[in-house]
């Protein structure tokens, strides 16, 4: 429940009632509220992307995010809905679409389908795709509008002040600086994004965004930022709140939603694209409903409009702000930031083709990270598929499912005291941590710490690769056979027996292994666990969170087809 800082002019204060309880009966009194509990959808947003350019890595690296956390929510037994889209209106796009000798409204779609493309062809299962051209958008953008207009939050002004048209942002003078150029000459840029800005004056509807700093501030005591480190970043913002100029001149700008009862002024994209995420639920025809989202999904250059405006927004409308922000920060090339006059802007359908998609998925989540950008190179990708999926993993399907080893082609049942009588102590204790493994990456996952969880399984999967070697089943298997055709021989019989009861051992362990991998790794790479879960014969049934924390001690005849589980890919000198 989020809970405003302090009363508003309209509102007296009982004498008898502490502040804590007098905001609550206030905010109860006044908002639409929800209890909350796992029944409920696990809500998960993206920012909608612009389309004044192809996607990017950074675009897939957002969605898979969201994507691979709702999965996870779905092992857990949660339902989840998921949504992202396309943001199709500002300046930016008008000069795109002219630059392209197109209408804006087919340039948007052409740019649009390339989003939805790559996400479906990345395997990402997102439950609503939006775009702010589309009419139930604009009327949820036009109602918002009049919501706010109505609670007394948007007033006639004019603007005068920095604008930055790639970032399609309003700046303070504090939010600029003078860069040299090459020429020696200067400009003033952005001093976040390095864009170049223009000085506007104009007559345009403001937003009352000063009136909200306290209420900022109460939504940030929650800490609702992740990773945390940006909080302070954010603080600073708030620290300095101008109205918000939420119009620009239509003669100047005609490609974005009218303003309601005054066809001169177009709406500003920012708070028109924030508004997807209750667009989606059906705002305004019906009630939205979950509301607020578990989590919204941001880049870091777009902190500013997620983390300052769009609560206030949010606040200003009598609804409540998302209880947790998650920040990601940028991929780069070689070290390098993509550029195309660098040639080195980075096409993830291409690697999808050449690498496969599985293996890009869990690239992209084992190497990014939320507090520092990240690197991309070919070479980078094709050694963690090589390492991770086609060794340690393939490795340890294949040592464990070869027929020449596992003749029953089954998981050998297996008794826990059967199970530990050929096994050292440390093996023991390491085996017995196994079943720890869903609630260790739960953890993980639940912060955003995909590279993290990954490192878990990884680690989990080399032991048991270690394991394998240190206790040859190959040797164990030749011993059984060997024992088996000694006939009525006793000890021959004695000794094939100790050797099965080893081999099968050696077989359960690393078989629950892969099963309890492939499960949890059913969120990041959906097909490979897929195609692994089937070749060691688990029932769609039981490929559960709940099924990987607990053993499978009954065995059971009869594994998939034999498979190449990732093939390895060659690295370019």
């Amino acid at each position: 429940m989020f809970l405003r800082s302090y009363p508003r002019k309209h509102f007296r204060w009982p004498a008898t009632l502490t502040v804590k309880k007098f905001l609550r009966r206030v905010f109860l009194q006044s908002h639409q509220t929800r209890t909350y509990s796992n029944s409920d959808p696990y809500f998960i947003t993206t920012p909608i992307f612009y389309v004044n350019a192809a996607p990017h890595l950074g675009h897939l690296y957002c969605c898979l995010l969201a994507d691979a956390s709702a999965r996870w929510q779905q092992l857990k037994g949660r339902s989840t809905f998921f949504t992202t889209g396309t943001d199709e209106h500002g300046l930016k796009i008008q000069q795109a679409a002219a630059a392209n000798n197109q209408v804006p409204s087919a340039f948007c779609d052409e740019v649009s389908q390339h989003f939805k493309t790559l996400f479906d062809s990345a395997n990402i299962k997102y439950d609503a795709f939006q775009r702010t051209t589309d009419q139930k958008h604009v009327e949820a953008v036009q109602a918002f509008w009049k919501r706010l207009e109505s609670a007394g939050h948007i007033y006639q002004g004019s603007y005068a002040g920095w604008y930055s048209v790639p970032d399609e942002a309003f700046l303070t003078n504090e939010d600029v600086e003078e860069k040299i150029l090459a020429d020696g000459s200067t400009k003033l840029v952005s001093k976040e994004s390095g864009h170049a800005v223009i000085w506007t004056e104009e007559k345009n509807y403001m937003f009352k965004l000063s009136d909200f700093q306290q209420d900022l501030l109460y939504w940030l005591n929650s800490h609702p930022i992740q990773p945390t480190q940006l909080e302070p970043q954010v603080r600073h913002m708030v620290q300095t709140l101008p109205d918000l100029s939420v119009t620009r001149d239509r003669e100047r700008l005609s490609w974005g939603i009218p303003v309601p009862g005054d066809p001169s002024q177009t709406i500003y994209v920012w708070l028109d694209a924030l508004i997807n995420y209750i667009s989606a639920l059906g705002y305004p025809h019906r009630d939205i409903s979950p509301w607020p989202p578990d989590c919204q999904i941001v880049g870091k250059d777009i902190l500013r409009f997620h983390a300052v405006y769009w609560p206030a927004f949010l606040i200003a409308a009598g609804l409540e702000p998302p209880p947790k922000l998650v920040v990601h920060s940028h991929w780069l090339v070689d070290n390098v930031k993509m550029s195309k006059s660098l040639g080195n802007v980075v096409d993830p359908q291409d690697k999808m083709r050449e690498f496969g998609v599985d293996g890009f998925r869990y690239f992209l989540l084992k190497e990014g990270s939320l507090s520092s950008d990240c690197s991309y190179s070919d070479r980078r990708l094709a050694e963690r598929i090589n390492t991770d999926l086609a060794n340690t993993l393939g490795n340890l399907l294949g040592r464990s499912t070869a027929p020449s080893v596992n003749r029953i082609q089954g998981l050998p049942p297996m008794s826990e005291e059967g199970l530990f009588e050929f096994m050292t102590q440390e093996e023991r204790e390491i085996h017995q941590t196994l079943y720890c493994l869903p609630d260790r990456v739960d953890h993980l996952i639940q912060q955003f710490h995909f590279s993290k969880a990954l490192d878990l399984v990884m680690s989990q999967l080399h032991w048991g690769n270690a394991f394998v070697q240190a206790h040859e089943p190959w040797v164990l298997s030749k011993a059984v056979a060997s024992g088996q055709s000694t006939g009525d021989n006793s000890q021959g019989n004695e000794e094939a027996q100790a050797a099965q009861i080893h081999l099968d051992t050696v077989l359960h362990v690393a078989m629950e292994m892969l099963r309890v991998s492939g499960i949890i790794l059913q969120a990041v790479v959906p097909d490979l666990s897929d195609r692994l879960l089937t070749r060691l014969g688990v029932p769609k049934a039981q490929r559960t969170f709940s099924h990987a924390q607990k053993p499978c001690t009954e065995g059971h005849k009869g594994l998939g087809d034999k498979i190449v589980l990732y093939k390895k890919v060659n690295i370019a000198s």
